[in-house]
């Protein structure tokens, strides 16, 4: 499965929640805002140009951009790693501040049922939409998932 299929697998609204996530102050911090503008075909950043460019990068994905793919996730990802570590460390899954280690196997840390898990654990805390575009891109990067996954589980009473 490629990058622009979890964003496919995961739909149309739950990517223009992704991108309004963007965090232009983590883009900065992280020295990717200018990589991201480029490949995001952007004369600047901000939370209303985002807004607006959903559609075009909407097209993109359905294209199978994937350099754009893998950009875009640096930035949602980047944005939130407070969320990222908090996963990791409920996973216990070893992290330097929400980095693998280059040669790390994180494989064996996900075990049975760890998807759903996640989701129980921080819906009340992080944006479902964010949730699982952190699983499925784990699901990508480490696991080689061949579909998305989407929570099956119910909502808060």
């Amino acid at each position: 499965m490629q990058l622009s299929a979890v964003y496919r697998g995961l739909g149309q609204d739950i990517f223009a929640q992704l991108v309004r996530g963007i965090s232009i102050g983590k883009l900065k911090t992280y020295q990717i805002y200018e990589g991201f503008k480029v490949r995001a075909h952007l004369h600047k950043v901000n939370t209303e140009i985002l807004r607006k460019a959903v559609p075009r990068f909407w097209a993109r994905l359905e294209e199978g951009d994937e350099d754009f793919a893998k950009d875009l996730a640096q930035a949602v990802l980047v944005s939130h790693l407070d969320m990222i570590t908090a996963v990791l460390d409920f996973l216990g899954i070893p992290h330097e501040n929400g980095f693998f280690a280059k040669d790390m196997d994180a494989k064996p840390y996900f075990t049975e049922g760890w998807e759903s898990r996640v989701i129980e654990k921080f819906r009340s805390v992080y944006p479902e939409a964010l949730l699982l575009f952190y699983i499925n891109h784990l699901r990508w990067e480490v696991l080689g998932a061949t579909e998305a996954y989407v929570s099956v589980s119910p909502g808060p009473a």
